[in-house]
């Protein structure tokens, strides 16, 4: 490696550390807004967090995060101490902050209309009697993107969720000194809400049945007893998070009546559906490779052909087998109805259509739809894609970029020593480290980017509309906060590594989901001969033995 390639590395490894910092600070930021009256206990922390990105940037001369540090230091020596925060300051320091986190941003995060992700979820509030296992979940929580913060009383508690209504609530069932007291400030939490926050409840002593309908009835979403290692309270917490919003259903409606393909449209995006409308049925095939729906509706009787003609022409390919079809028709005679469900339908609306019936059905069809497609794509442990299906997206995005002409990353990761885990721990330690992998990686990438499982301990990430550099950057950052993760093994604790390779799709027609894979895979060998615990791309690919372009794999 030469003079100026080693200072490059360098200054992309001092970039790191500065995005980092910026990110703690605006960790910070969270903090003292969550803390609300008590914001001056959290004052000193920011103040110095805030110095040392000014000198990081300073001296690594980000001239972008310096400006924004120094716009927040100057603010904040009108904040007086052991005070909390004025409110004269509050819209000048967000304003600071807002500048801060676009610098903060990855490149290619442009491309997405939304605004950041990082730092802006609302809390998990933790409510447990013992303070030290509040502290361990509340760092292993942030390690995993999550804001929380730990109560030491119900009054604290109630005021903090009148200002800021939490995603969920860790709840200890005595919270509070008596057996059932951390219920019943539930009881009265709930109560000021109109929609209930998500409770999990955690107990000590009492597992009884009448504890757990009480429990139940309040929003209890889950009932521990006996009380769970963190790893699995954590896991249970991002279930119940906004990050887990529900994607709008897809639903294709064909009518040959433009007024009934019209009010069919206003009735499904006002119920917060994504409708497409066709009334010629000889562009279904088109409609089907554009739209790809989730849901099709079809009228039953069209000039030319009829609904189950059509239907039957849906399901001869092989993708929309499982897709739910739902006729609409005036026909009333019951057994034409299941002759026409026979012919590959799954539910009869008659005319005129009753918007709550059509919603529901829409909803109740999608629900199982859903639920039958995550069995056959995605993996049972993680939840992440199966390889099969990440293939088949690594397809779909290289005909993206194709175009797009945007820039496209393929990434394969695998854990370092994994073996030695499961000899070690056990399997089910095992697995919980691959879930634990699984949820780091859902909490720090986009929505745009896909993570599948592989095989065994190793992942692979799709990264749309993103160059190799920026690719580098965020996945080496991951890799350095992951590695910090203490992982729970009964008394113990441990740390585990990743490895990853990078291959980045170059433009050519050559240059197809194989060959992006076969780069990735040899450039992952790369990162394991180098010592693991590190990405590689495959651009900066060295000489490989012949047992790495045979395909052997170093764990």
């Amino acid at each position: 490696m030469n003079d100026e390639s080693q200072k490059d590395k360098l200054r992309k490894h001092f970039a790191r550390r500065v995005t980092t910092q910026a990110r703690v600070v605006l960790d910070g930021w969270q903090k003292i807004g969550d803390a609300g009256v008590e914001s001056a206990l959290f004052r000193t922390d920011f103040e110095m967090a805030t110095d040392k990105l000014v000198r990081y940037a300073q001296r690594f001369e980000m001239n972008d995060h310096a400006s924004a540090g120094q716009q927040l230091a100057e603010l904040l020596t009108q904040w007086p101490e052991n005070e909390g925060l004025p409110k004269a300051l509050i819209d000048p320091l967000n304003a600071a902050i807002d500048a801060l986190s676009r610098t903060t941003q990855r490149r290619t995060d442009h491309y997405e209309s939304d605004n950041p992700r990082l730092y802006r979820r609302t809390p998990v509030y933790i409510a447990l009697t013992k303070p030290d296992i509040a502290g361990r979940l509340i760092k292993q929580l942030e390690f995993f993107g999550f804001r929380a913060c730990a109560f030491d009383n119900a009054d604290a508690l109630m005021a903090a969720c009148a200002l800021n209504k939490p995603e969920t609530i860790l709840m200890d069932i005595g919270f509070g000194g008596d057996s059932h007291s951390g219920i019943e400030t539930v009881e009265r939490l709930q109560e000021r809400h109109e929609t209930p926050i998500p409770i999990i409840f955690i107990s000590y002593e009492d597992g009884s049945i009448e504890t757990r309908l009480r429990a139940s009835r309040c929003g209890g979403e889950e009932y521990f007893y006996p009380a769970v290692d963190p790893g699995q309270l954590i896991e249970k917490i991002e279930t119940y998070t906004h990050g887990n919003t529900v994607e709008p259903y897809r639903v294709l409606v064909l009518d040959d009546s433009r007024a009934q393909a019209k009010f069919m449209e206003m009735v499904l995006r006002k119920a917060g559906m994504t409708a497409h409308i066709i009334t010629d049925p000889m562009q279904i095939i088109h409609a089907l490779e554009q739209f790809c729906p989730e849901i099709i509706i079809l009228d039953m009787y069209m000039p030319g052909c009829t609904g189950m003609e059509i239907a039957r022409v849906i399901r001869q390919q092989d993708r929309f087998h499982s897709v739910p079809i739902i006729y609409l028709s005036a026909e009333d005679d019951v057994s034409k109805q299941l002759h026409a469900m026979s012919l590959g339908g799954d539910d009869f609306l008659t005319k005129p259509i009753d918007p709550k019936h059509l919603v529901a059905t829409i909803h109740n069809r999608g629900r199982r739809a859903r639920s039958l497609l995550a069995l056959m794509i995605r993996d049972s442990l993680t939840g992440l894609y199966n390889h099969t299906h990440t293939l088949n997206l690594l397809e779909q995005e290289i005909s993206k970029a194709k175009q797009t002409r945007h820039p496209l990353c393929f990434a394969m990761m695998d854990i370092d020593y994994f073996k030695k885990v499961n000899d070690t721990f056990g399997h089910p330690i095992g697995d919980r480290v691959l879930r634990s992998l699984s949820m780091f990686l859902k909490q720090r990438l986009r929505k745009t980017d896909h993570i599948g499982r592989y095989g065994g301990e190793e992942f692979a990430i799709i990264l749309p509309d993103t160059h190799e550099s920026d690719a580098l950057a965020l996945l080496n950052e991951i890799r350095e906060r992951f590695s910090e993760l203490q992982q729970p093994a009964g008394g113990h604790e441990f740390r585990v590594t990743f490895s990853c390779g990078i291959a980045s799709w170059n433009g050519s027609p050559m240059d197809n989901a194989q060959s992006l894979c076969e780069r990735a895979d040899r450039a992952l060998y790369q990162a394991k001969a180098d010592g693991r615990n590190t990405v590689v791309p495959a651009t900066l690919e060295h000489d490989l033995p012949l047992a790495a372009q045979a395909g052997s794999r170093v764990t």
